[in-house]
């Protein structure tokens, strides 16, 4: 018996899209991430980037379960003294870029190091309903149809 180990040769890369409609946040991350790592294929090899690329639609329109809407605190420093800045969902979301609630989720569920940066690079997100990738033909995947608790929104 030998073990099998994936070549640069045989990576195939699918176009994944979702729509982000009254989806949780949380839930959605983290098949997002499972998807980018490739962890979804018989395949799976954890040193090459054999993941699919992921084009999200409709991010200014996710959900968050429970109260994390208005209580989830995000953290940040400037590297200044007294640099610790916070914001909330409820302020990015609203605020100019909206898609950086679903970027941040993602990318805190990945690992740390090259070749995480490396996939992060195959996720695509949107505030509107228009993406500029319709020429690499990504299929549709109806994520909140998959479990009941995908799709809920709290306001």
């Amino acid at each position: 018996m030998k073990t099998f180990s994936l070549k640069e040769s045989d990576i195939a890369k699918k176009w994944i899209l979702i729509d982000a409609n009254g989806i949780v946040v949380g839930r959605l991350a983290a098949f997002i991430a499972k998807v980018l790592r490739g962890k979804n294929k018989p395949e799976y090899t954890p040193h090459m980037d054999c993941g699919d690329n992921v084009v999200v639609i409709n991010a200014e329109k996710v959900c968050f379960s429970g109260n994390k809407f208005k209580d989830k605190v995000y953290y940040r420093h400037t590297g200044y003294p007294g640099g610790l800045k916070s914001c909330t969902p409820k302020n990015i979301l609203r605020g100019k870029f909206p898609e950086r609630v679903i970027k941040m989720a993602v990318k805190r569920m990945l690992d740390d190091g090259p070749m995480a940066r490396k996939r992060f690079k195959n996720l695509y997100v949107y505030s509107g309903s228009e993406h500029k990738h319709h020429g690499q033909k990504p299929v549709e995947l109806d994520f909140g149809s998959l479990n009941r608790k995908n799709k809920r929104c709290n306001g």
